[in-house]
């Protein structure tokens, strides 16, 4: 468990290489994870997906908001029993062509903070911001797309993670 509070959970696994592999792993953490924290029999949690949707979680029927999210070496994911949920993570490392990306997709104030800031932090704060992006739209139920200039209202948790990771939860 990375963090819970407020009817939201965060877990995450060390996944094995193949990517199906890996979902199968990240959906069977999420049922032992979910029954322990609410106290019920893995049988009575399923997880479902579809191509296209998010993935939804069913605890004893219930319906509550699930969230994943994978980079190398890292799979996480939210469940939010009140509501939608986001979670993204992102290796931290130098990108040529930073600043054009964050203009594009997290727009041009982010783009501005981003060059005023020492070169060192760059890499850091633009993995930061893009999962604060990726996590709110997900809990939006959006997908990425370039920016609009609009920002989904949810709460937005920093995860504290080892290095070279950075994730970010929305609620």
């Amino acid at each position: 468990m990375l963090w819970a509070d407020d009817g939201v959970l965060a877990i995450g696994i060390v996944p094995p290489p193949s990517r199906v592999e890996a979902r199968a792993h990240l959906r069977q953490a999420v049922r032992e994870a979910a029954a322990q924290w609410q106290n019920l029999d893995i049988g009575a949690i399923t997880v479902e997906s579809t191509p296209g949707a998010p993935p939804r979680l069913l605890l004893a029927g219930r319906a509550a908001g699930l969230s994943f999210s994978h980079d190398e070496g890292l799979s996480l994911a939210a469940i939010g029993l009140h509501g939608p949920v986001g979670i993204d993570v992102m290796r931290v490392q130098d990108i040529a062509d930073w600043f054009h990306l964050a203009r594009d997709y997290l727009g041009p104030q982010v783009a501005a903070k981003l060059a005023d800031c020492p070169a060192d932090q760059r890499p850091r704060r633009l993995a930061q911001a893009w999962t604060a992006r990726e996590a709110a739209l997900k809990c939006a139920g959006k997908q990425l797309a370039e920016w609009d200039g609009a920002a989904p209202a949810c709460r937005l948790k920093t995860l504290a993670l080892s290095a070279p990771y950075v994730a970010t939860l929305a609620y």
